[in-house]
């Protein structure tokens, strides 16, 4: 899904209470999924996902969770096959084996006839509720939190946050320490972990220059915000809709006023996997991976769901 996150997202303000009325949809679609038959198949899976639109750090933590794991457990990761999703494929497909079909049930089939010990780990998923997760993980980005808190089309939410109280649990995910979003959540569910995006190719990058950076991914702020922690000199930026296709005109623009600035140009691993084989061409890009905090609990707190 393209999204470029509207402003009224972030508080309640006239022009989001005059959608709640529309609200009432969600809510409704809602209500009637709750009424699925869900499935229980014979190997473990763990579903990484959210319910704010956007992003909020599932693949780099389904990356993670596989890191943790592949020793123990086959691991394979699902993604539902969505037009606009390849780069999430791409970076997926870097650490593992990956099953991308129209329908997760037919993913979830595949996957039981690799190996009795098979882990499944699905990026998304949360709002398919014809699966019985064996584990399932609601993620936020700490900048972000809830939004206003709405329901769309009103707020970022595509359901109540009373959903959170059926996970197991909740991560945040980011930089910043979001007080006012942890003491929320937990009102819902006291299982909360925290993670950090943590640059692992800055040996490669030089940050004595000055840089341009361009996104086209759900959270773009938080880009810019490990840019900054990490030291980089950002000039210019360019922000496009989550899952942007870019057009070689736009790549064009960006190389020439990098050009007439004296700029090097950063982006990100999704968002570079997108870019033809000419258009990464003098593009560099952050690789980032999720650290999680308190680790050791965390695996502790996984072994013992599954």
């Amino acid at each position: 899904m393209k999204i470029k996150k509207p402003l009224f997202w972030d508080n309640k303000n006239l022009l989001s209470l005059s959608l709640t009325p529309f609200s009432l949809i969600t809510f409704i679609i809602n209500f009637f999924k709750g009424f699925k038959i869900k499935v229980k198949y014979k190997i473990k899976t763990i579903c990484v996902g959210n319910i704010y639109v956007g992003g909020t750090g599932k693949t780099s933590l389904c990356i993670e969770i596989n890191n943790i794991f592949k020793n123990r457990f086959k691991t394979v990761f699902i993604k539902k096959n969505y037009f606009d999703q390849h780069d999430e494929r791409e970076v997926l497909k870097n650490h593992g084996t990956v099953f991308f079909d129209k329908d997760r049930k037919i993913s979830m089939i595949k996957a039981e006839k690799i190996n009795k010990n098979t882990l499944a780990i699905l990026d998304d998923g949360l709002q398919d509720k014809t699966i019985d997760y064996n584990i399932s993980l609601a993620c936020f980005n700490s900048s972000y939190g809830t939004g206003n808190g709405y329901l769309l089309p009103a707020g970022p939410l595509r359901e109540n946050l009373s959903i959170l109280k059926t996970y197991s649990a909740i991560f945040i995910n980011g930089e910043k320490n979001n007080k006012k979003l942890f003491s929320t959540l937990k009102t819902f569910n006291k299982n909360i972990f925290f993670s950090k995006y943590v640059p692992t190719n800055l040996n490669r990058l030089n940050r004595k220059r000055k840089y341009l950076y361009f996104c086209g991914i759900g959270n773009p702020e938080e880009f810019e915000n490990t840019l900054k922690k990490y030291k980089f000199n950002i000039i210019k930026k360019f922000i496009f809709p989550d899952h942007h296709i870019f057009k070689d005109k736009e790549i064009e623009e960006i190389k020439k006023i990098a050009i007439e600035k004296k700029l090097e140009i950063i982006t990100t691993e999704k968002d570079y996997k997108r870019l033809s084989k000419i258009n990464k061409k003098n593009i560099n890009y952050l690789k980032i991976k999720l650290k999680i905090k308190d680790k050791d609990k965390f695996v502790s707190f996984i072994k013992s769901e599954l």
